[in-house]
């Protein structure tokens, strides 16, 4: 697709002289997008007509059996928050509950309002946290991206293969350095030595990248020429028409640091997050089985509820990118 709509030029020639450089820039940006419809409604009216009917049910029921394969866990976790203690240790477990109840809710909340800390602590904590953490790595990483993609500098290769490089390692390899580190910067059994690491993300800043390369140099040349500035060309050009890429990485950084739980890094109690507290009160045995099963429910409540609303926005940025 990008081939295609490199091909086709941008009609410069429908901007008029008295139009502000705003209104030239959202001509633009109608224009591309008009091609990139273009170029997806041509190809979907090919693949379509090379498919039969059949092909097209036989499809949907392979979709369909993927689909259910993966939302058998998801389903299988919240039926558990509502069971009683005595169907969570059947054998073969059972999908619903025979008989349905809250008292795993109950429980919990007895069990959260006894605590030495009150729970909404710990709840701010991971609201500080996250946010902290999420809107500082999309700042750095969208001003890394847009050099890396749209400048011609000494080194700019061997910084893209280094990103590149640096996905193939995993978070357990890199966790003895970021320690040392955030122990010499004294930043241990504080909020910041969760914080930090997060910016550095590098999956986020490979998003970016790629997602910047794919926005025409026209339309950035056209913002020069009126005179806009570098940083006003970042921020009202650059930024808007990579929105689902920025709103992916909030996914993916809202899903990590909002599970994390800072053992590592943070020995004081009312500095802890939600996750630590919740992961205490199931570590009595047993007896705190239905419990357990509540308190995944309700960590998983919020990052499901973030992913449903930009999940199309993901999806168009993964296609984007070429990570699977």
């Amino acid at each position: 697709m990008k081939k295609e709509i490199n091909e086709q030029e941008l009609d410069f020639s429908q901007l008029k002289d008295d139009q502000t450089l705003e209104e030239q820039v959202q001509d633009l940006k109608k224009q591309h997008l008009e091609l990139k419809k273009s170029v997806k409604h041509k190809k979907y009216k090919r693949v379509r007509l090379s498919r039969s009917i059949a092909g097209d049910v036989i499809l949907f029921v392979i979709l369909f059996a993927f689909a259910l394969f993966s939302a058998y866990p998801l389903v299988f976790a919240i039926c558990n928050a509502f069971k009683p203690l005595d169907e969570l240790f059947i054998f073969p477990p059972k999908l619903f509950p025979r008989h349905f109840t809250i008292n795993n809710f109950i429980d919990l909340f007895n069990l959260m309002s006894n605590s030495r800390i009150p729970i909404s602590r710990y709840f701010l904590n991971t609201i500080w946290i996250t946010l902290a953490g999420t809107i500082g790595h999309v700042l750095l990483a969208s001003l890394c991206a847009y050099p890396l993609a749209k400048h011609k500098f000494v080194g700019k290769k061997v910084l893209n293969q280094l990103i590149v490089y640096s996905l193939m390692f995993s978070t357990a390899v890199t966790s003895i350095p970021i320690y040392m580190i955030i122990s010499g910067l004294h930043l241990l059994d504080t909020q910041w030595a969760i914080i930090i690491p997060s910016w550095g993300y590098t999956l986020g800043l490979f998003l970016m990248r790629q997602f910047m390369t794919n926005i025409p140099d026209d339309l950035l040349e056209a913002a020069r020429i009126d005179g806009a500035n570098e940083f006003t060309i970042f921020w009202k050009i650059v930024m808007p028409m990579v929105k689902p890429a920025w709103l992916t990485l909030i996914i993916l950084l809202f899903q990590q640091l909002w599970g994390t739980d800072g053992g590592n890094y943070i020995f004081t109690e009312n500095l802890k997050p939600l996750s630590y507290a919740l992961s205490q009160i199931v570590a009595g045995g047993i007896a705190r089985t239905g419990t357990a099963a509540a308190v995944t429910v309700i960590m998983l409540i919020i990052p499901i509820t973030v992913f449903v609303i930009n999940q199309s926005k993901m999806l168009e940025t993964m296609a984007s990118s070429g990570i699977k």
